[in-house]
């Protein structure tokens, strides 16, 4: 049987969780009060630093969640996201509409990826 592995564990929960192969990341958003753009690359760099932390990386992803607090907003995250996401393995992707955690949070990522 595969051990659990957590990385960033807090009181509430854990900034991933990784088991069997796969690493399930906590949902990342950026800086209230910080443009869709900014929170974005916050996103993402987080994203960046715990599957690091996992012993993996983006071109291991396997399916990512995107939650906006306004669908508006889509084109300038995607613009974040396209030259982020490398080309070749982009994952399987949903984006929805949500109200997020915060008043100031426009968007959150959430991410599940194979480890290497």
């Amino acid at each position: 049987m595969s051990e659990i592995k957590r990385i960033g564990v807090g009181a509430r929960m854990s900034e991933a969780v990784c088991y069997n192969g796969i690493a399930w990341l906590a949902g990342q958003v950026g800086t209230a009060g910080e443009s869709v753009t900014q929170q974005t690359k916050t996103c993402l760099a987080e994203v960046d630093r715990i599957l690091a932390a996992a012993g993996t990386d983006k071109t291991r992803i396997l399916s990512t969640q995107i939650w906006l607090a306004d669908m508006a907003d889509f084109a300038e995250m995607n613009a974040v996201w396209d030259a982020w996401v490398p080309q070749g393995h982009t994952p399987a992707r949903a984006t929805g509409e949500a109200k997020l955690a915060a008043p100031g949070y426009l968007v959150e990522v959430i991410v599940t990826a194979a480890l290497a």
